[in-house]
């Protein structure tokens, strides 16, 4: 039997003991009730289900504890790269591989998704015809990393050559060598440097790329000091020339971004300096579903032009995969009182369920119509998926979140269009510029991407609270004023 899943077997058996046990301790205290024995009995099956669900909340803690975010950087891409939509309309009729019908779905969509006037493509695709090279796509990558990877270095103060590990997350481009060896090479990083790439894993990648630098932080510590996180898209490979409507909708959304992230494990000497720690990261995955799997896959199409399908079962599969990583994520990052409130308030539908014949089965969005936990005690800031603003706005009631928890989402999109990963760093940014992150708060940045997977980080404020000024360098300097706006 190998490691992994021996691993998975034993976590299996504790948390079956642990549902056991829980069992046990509520039929105690049930059986104490029913016999009418002394009061001070209800605090022994009472006292052991509170040491059990605190034991099982610092072990979910214990693998991100000593993790500090340093900072972070965000490209800020030049003006010369701005395709309006108007602009962008007319090159798709001009560069002749799109057909009436195509244009006029697209901009459809463009449109509805609420995307602004401010969004960038990569240089090759403002070409007529657009040219999607692998010189290209590399020169894109350099314009990208390069730029934001200074900005990084500049803003904290550590030189590349203090970076002990590299992981570089991008879907759609994995040349060799490898994104991260281009990164190493450009700035001289030392011989011993880990790196990694990321590719495949679509907007879940930038959570999943902070867990390899945790690892490697971890498993190497006193050795490896600091790591470096970087998560883009290359635009310029994604683009899809063909007339297949469920490819299009990648060239309707997708944009240039790039973001960097600065690691560093809790025994290193930089940590007073940090502005965040690592409260908790999850993984789901619902690969193994065959229906969840094709339901967003990189192929060919009829004429045998390469494009990313969008599968029409894929907002049933993000609703299923939502609720399974929720289910993961929650007991880690509620607080006491909100596990007890949702836990009596489940048990008290259930009941009502049980007895009332009226009740509907099904509320028709995927859930059963029940309590769900309030997330907004669990965290004060949210960065989400930016997948159009109805479907972050459909997202955000899922969870339980209003206008004022997902405008950074929302603005993020209108301002840069979805630029995968790195899109939830430009929301980080946005609540940093509009100054609302004090210390002590929570920031929960939700990815989900193809696999399908959905990936979560949260993490906590322990440097001061932030200021405007902290936006003098970032993305949204020259425009954060302007925010928010009404969807136009």
């Amino acid at each position: 039997m190998d490691v992994a899943h021996k691993d998975h077997l034993l976590a299996l058996a504790r948390r079956a003991f642990g549902a056991a046990f829980l069992l046990f301790c509520l039929l105690a205290e049930l059986l104490v009730l029913l016999f009418r024995r002394h009061a001070a009995l209800h605090l022994v099956p009472a006292s052991a289900m509170l040491l059990l669900l605190w034991r099982s909340t610092t072990t979910r803690r214990a693998a991100a504890a000593g993790i500090h975010l340093v900072d972070f950087a965000c490209l800020s891409p030049p003006r010369r790269l701005r395709i309006p939509t108007a602009a962008l309309l007319e090159h798709l009729r001009l560069i002749g591989c799109f057909d009436a019908g195509s244009v006029e779905f697209m901009s459809k969509v463009i449109e509805a998704s609420g995307m602004g006037e401010e969004t960038y493509f990569p240089a090759s695709l403002h070409l007529i015809p657009p040219s999607s090279t692998h010189a290209d796509a590399l020169a894109e990558a350099r314009a990208m990393l390069v730029p934001t990877l200074d900005a990084l270095f500049a803003r904290s103060g550590v030189p590349p050559s203090a970076v002990g590990a590299v992981v570089v997350s991008c879907s759609g481009f994995c040349p060799a060598p490898s994104l991260a060896s281009v990164v190493a090479s450009h700035y001289r990083m030392r011989d011993g440097v880990r790196a990694f790439s990321l590719s495949g894993m679509g907007c879940a990648a930038g959570v999943a790329a902070v867990d390899v630098a945790r690892g490697v932080l971890a498993a190497r510590a006193g050795a490896v000091e600091y790591a470096v996180v970087v998560t883009a898209e290359i635009v310029t490979v994604g683009w899809y020339g063909g007339r297949d409507r469920a490819k299009l909708l990648l060239n309707c959304f997708f944009r240039t971004g790039c973001a960097a992230a600065l690691l560093t494990a809790g025994a290193s000497s930089a940590v007073p300096a940090a502005k965040y720690r690592l409260v908790a990261l999850a993984r789901t995955n619902t690969t193994a579903d065959d229906r969840s799997y094709k339901s967003a896959v990189r192929e060919e199409d009829a004429e045998g032009i390469t494009g990313f399908s969008i599968g029409r079962g894929l907002g049933g599969v993000a609703r299923e995969l939502l609720r399974a990583h929720l289910h993961d994520l929650g007991p880690a990052i509620l607080p006491w009182h909100e596990k007890l409130r949702y836990a009596a308030a489940l048990l008290l539908y259930r009941r009502w369920k049980t007895r009332s014949k009226k009740l509907p089965d099904d509320a028709g969005d995927g859930s059963d119509g029940g309590p769900r936990p309030n997330f907004q005690t669990a965290a004060s800031h949210f960065c989400l998926p930016s997948s159009g603003m109805p479907m972050i706005r459909r997202l955000a009631e899922g969870l339980g979140l209003g206008e004022r928890e997902a405008e950074a989402a929302l603005m993020a999109f209108h301002r840069f269009g979805n630029q995968s990963a790195a899109s939830l760093w430009y929301q980080l940014a946005y609540h940093e510029a509009k100054g609302r992150v004090r210390r002590g708060d929570r920031v929960w940045q939700l990815g989900m991407g193809s696999g399908p997977k959905a990936n979560s980080a949260v993490w906590e404020r322990v440097a001061g609270d932030t200021d405007v000024a902290e936006a003098g360098d970032g993305p949204w300097a020259d425009c954060i004023h302007r925010f928010p706006i009404g969807e136009s």
